[in-house]
């Protein structure tokens, strides 16, 4: 029997055979397929979010049919096989880990591995700071990283009061914008959030992210108190309903009272 892998490459030369292989996986291309790439990232992610690891076992295994399929594709056109983007990987993991395969010495530090990344930029004939920052990024990561590759040639705020006066300059540009001037002054200061956040030392897709399921968790925790009513209540009652999660759930998180008879 066939190790794992090589199994994997079989399915996968097997459905995009060109006389007996499968319609739809035949007609995929590296565009067609892209979505599915990311998408398959996020199933990933969230798996790991929820500790779900029979889940993450499946969704890693979607993630590395991903990789398998782009490489099929590629070496039917003559460009690469999955072999090589395996030696790829491996020789830039063992180049950019000097201290683990090469001399040994240091260690390895964000510094030293951003200008790990920067030398290698620079011998694919990189001449911007801010080149290799991926376009299709979600915008809110990409923004962070288009300004963290800005602060290491010392385009930055020293501290955090620059960026919060931008925020509030932006935030009555877009107060004041005309119609036809608003989504550009909004993105402006969606823009300058990033910064302000990121000066604070925090990862802007990350508080988002707990953010938006903190949101949803008290969100569903008022459809839950009126039973489906939620909709029918007014703006005042509404309002009153959202105070009131928010305070059973800090009761809920608050430590229990000390007993006073405990000695401790």
């Amino acid at each position: 029997m066939s190790d794992p892998m090589s199994r994997l490459l079989s399915i996968m030369a097997t459905l995009r055979n060109p006389l007996t292989g499968c319609d739809w996986d035949k007609a995929q291309t590296f565009k067609t397929i892209a979505p599915y790439t990311i998408e398959e990232a996020y199933e990933v992610s969230d798996a790991i979010d929820r500790g779900a690891m029979n889940e993450l076992r499946e969704e890693l295994g979607d993630l590395l049919f991903q990789v398998v399929f782009h490489s099929q594709i590629a070496c039917e056109q003559g460009a690469f096989a999955f072999a090589d983007v395996a030696d790829a990987i491996s020789d830039k993991m063992e180049r950019r880990h000097p201290h683990i395969f090469g001399d040994g010495k240091g260690e390895m530090t964000e510094g030293r591995w951003e200008a790990l990344k920067e030398a290698e930029r620079a011998q694919k004939g990189s001449d911007s700071a801010l080149d290799g920052v991926a376009h299709t990024l979600p915008a809110l990561l990409r923004a962070e990283k288009l300004q963290k590759r800005a602060a290491r040639t010392g385009f930055d705020w020293p501290d955090t009061h620059g960026p919060a006066d931008k925020v509030r300059e932006e935030m009555a540009e877009l107060a004041n914008a005309p119609i036809d001037e608003r989504e550009e002054e909004a993105g402006d200061l969606l823009f300058a959030a990033v910064n302000l956040v990121r000066a604070f030392g925090i990862a802007p897709e990350t508080a988002l992210k707990n953010a938006n399921r903190k949101f949803e968790r008290r969100f569903r925790a008022m459809e839950t108190k009126t039973d489906g009513a939620f909709a029918t209540l007014d703006t005042g009652q509404k309002e009153a309903l959202w105070v009131a999660v928010k305070r059973d759930e800090k009761s809920a998180q608050a430590p229990p009272n000390r007993d006073p008879n405990s000695g401790s």
